[in-house]
């Protein structure tokens, strides 16, 4: 079986995905699952496509991330492993796009204007 490279985006953290068959090892950013995200929500989200699949501990995943914080690197990672697992078999489509695992979450950070504080956030008004 070829490693299946795919890439996952959420706000500004992109992850680069490897998925080969193995025993369930997640490394991302050479670092184990566990310490690269320490909480276990964030770990819960990330490995949320392999158990919407019932493949845990099938395929090993090798993760490059970069950009954005925690969340966003959290949800990236989990894109990109929910791509991977439909270029390996594509009758798992069917499931992760019904959890809503297929579909990139286009929010993004409203710009600053100018002449205001923050995007949207003006100075405060004065009459005189």
């Amino acid at each position: 079986m070829q490693p299946q490279v795919k890439v996952g985006r959420r706000k500004t953290a992109v992850a680069r995905v490897k998925i080969i068959e193995g025993s369930g090892k997640v490394l991302v950013n050479n670092k184990p699952i566990e310490q690269y995200f320490p909480l276990e929500m964030l770990r819960s989200e990330v490995l949320r496509p392999f158990v919407v699949t019932n493949t845990s501990g099938r395929y090993d995943a090798k993760v490059r991330v970069e950009g954005g914080g925690q969340t966003g690197q959290a949800g990236a990672v989990k894109l990109g492993i929910a791509r991977s697992l439909v270029a390996i078999d594509e009758d798992l489509r069917s499931a992760l796009r019904g959890a809503g695992l297929l579909t990139r979450d286009p929010r993004m950070v409203e710009r600053k204007k100018y002449g205001q504080k923050k995007a949207r956030k003006r100075f405060q008004f004065s009459k005189r």
